[in-house]
């Protein structure tokens, strides 16, 4: 590489770095607005964090000068508790991100082929270039992963397959059949990675069972995260449940305190407040259906189906979606564009508090009857 103004050589990466696309998170703020801005644009927990885990993140800053347990022992421990499992094949993250980082620079290289969805999250075909393998985008049927289509483009050089269930920003979700069948038609040794952001919020009966399946499968990895429903996204903790001999892999990539102290303490804390999690829960399940009740009624937008803590919205036109993501900006509201997925007649909407739900409704119900 050239630095063209002092004609200068400069170090080098690799070739495919260049090829990266950044990864854009949803606003956080407005130009030139200062009044309080209502941000539904992150999929964050509506409710904020457990108070339990707040007091637990104050109390923590007298021990700031400490290292933090480097192998997150208390916090495996207490999610295998939790969730009866092995506590052995548990490794821990600064955000489920760094975790799918270390799955595709162990897994994958230069030659190789990671698979995703069409409309999965971005960072996955991001992580797959930072290694120089090729991301492999597989075409959805009506805004859902084809699993058919999955197994289908799966050739000697696949080592990993994405898929975020539910899916984040469509919502949709595949149930346990489709999950059962994509694991029977796909070699053992190729990397199935099923990221479950949203685990928490889900309530249909036919979703898969993924513990058992990761138990039942060493190819078949479980993603995690603190981010969602406990409310800790500025913490960056995210976890992933896998055979005990990829958990050995993954521990010898990762850093040697890649997860903070005040995340481990605010997890810990987190998984003790079962009543926030249950109050997040029915929080979200009331808005879930007094959001699709009233946009049924309206003729010029369209909710997909939804399980999550989002809605994607779409406006039918990318001219129609611009003036409503406008629309909703001058009235200081942020939502979350879609043009990065090529959805770009769509927004996607967070689940918010009851009063920034009240004011979306409000203007959706006046502008787009």
């Amino acid at each position: 590489m050239i630095d063209l103004k002092n004609n200068k050589l400069l170090p080098t990466p690799h070739n495919y770095i260049s090829q990266i696309e950044n990864y854009v998170p949803g606003k956080a703020k407005i130009l030139g607005s200062n009044s309080q801005v209502i941000k539904l644009s992150s999929n964050e927990n509506a409710l904020g964090a457990s108070k339990k885990a707040i007091a637990g993140y104050i109390d923590h800053a007298y021990e700031l000068y400490r290292y933090a347990d480097g192998a997150c022992v208390m916090l495996r421990k207490k999610l295998a508790e939790k969730n009866n499992i092995d506590w052995q094949r548990i490794v821990c993250s600064a955000g489920s991100d760094e975790l799918i980082a270390l799955i595709t620079s162990s897994y994958a290289g230069v030659g190789d082929e990671i698979i995703y969805s069409q409309y999965g999250f971005l960072m996955y075909p991001i992580s797959a270039q930072r290694v120089g393998a090729k991301a492999v985008k597989v075409f959805e049927q009506n805004l859902k992963c084809d699993v058919k289509a999955i197994a289908k483009a799966v050739t000697d050089k696949t080592k990993i397959i994405f898929i975020a269930n539910p899916n984040n920003p469509t919502g949709s979700y595949l149930n346990a059949d489709e999950v059962k069948w994509l694991i029977a038609n796909i070699p053992s040794h190729v990397l199935l990675v099923l990221d479950h952001a949203y685990e928490e919020y889900v309530k249909v009966n036919d979703y898969p069972d993924v513990l058992t399946l990761v138990n039942d499968n060493n190819n078949v990895l479980m993603l995690r995260t603190f981010s969602k429903i406990y409310g800790l996204a500025s913490l960056r903790i995210g976890w992933c449940y896998c055979a005990k001999e990829i958990a050995d892999v993954l521990h010898k990539v990762r850093g040697p305190f890649n997860v903070s102290g005040p995340a481990q303490v605010g997890a810990l804390c987190s998984l003790d407040d079962d009543e926030f999690v249950e109050k997040s829960i029915s929080h979200n399940s009331k808005w879930l259906t007094i959001y699709f009740e009233k946009i049924s009624r309206l003729t010029k937008i369209k909710a997909y189906p939804a399980i999550a803590n989002f809605i994607l919205l779409d406006f039918f036109s990318n001219s129609q979606c611009q003036k409503a993501h406008e629309l909703f900006l001058e009235n200081g509201i942020i939502l979350r564009e879609m043009k990065a997925y090529d959805l770009a007649s769509c927004l996607r909407l967070t689940i918010g508090n009851d009063q920034e739900n009240l004011k979306v409704l409000a203007i959706l119900e006046e502008n787009f009857k």
